[in-house]
Order: structure tokens, then sequence, then C-alpha cells
């Protein structure tokens, strides 16, 4: 499965870039430095997209273990020669 060439990359915002997303009164509360956790928040959506990336390739190993299982042969055992 190829990723989707319309997904972006996740980019660290500065604080000044994530406070211009808020809304006005946000803003105001920020200025006062009563806003809402803002490295927690950066921090989950980092994991979230860590462990979307992590679900994917454990898939691609999951289906290469299960084509590698099926198609070999099962080597013979030592001494019995």
């Amino acid at each position: 499965m190829e990723p989707s060439s319309t997904t972006q990359p996740f980019r660290w915002m500065s604080r000044s870039e994530y406070l211009s997303t808020l809304p006005l009164w946000r803003r105001c509360l920020a200025m006062l430095n009563w806003r809402p956790v803002f490295q927690i928040e950066q921090e989950t959506a980092w994991l979230r997209l860590e462990t979307e990336r992590l679900r994917k390739g454990n898939e691609r190993l999951d289906a290469v273990l299960r084509l590698s299982d099926s198609s070999s042969q099962i080597p013979p055992e030592a001494g019995t020669n």
C-alpha cells in the first residue's frame, strides 16, 4: 500500500504560528499565559502520526511473513542422514 501523496508530513509549529490558528478569545488568554497546553497538543498529534506509521509498517511485515511462510519449504532436520 503506497502512502497518499495528499497527506502532509507533520511539522512542528512555532508558538506564534500556533497562536495565529486560535480564535481571538483564546489568543487573549494565551497573552495571559492561560491557554490550552500547547506542547501536549503537538506531541499528541505527532504520536498519532507515528502510531499510524508503525501500524502500516507492521501490516506490511505481517503480509511479508505470511507470504514467506506459505511459499517456503521446510528445511530437512539435522541428523536424519
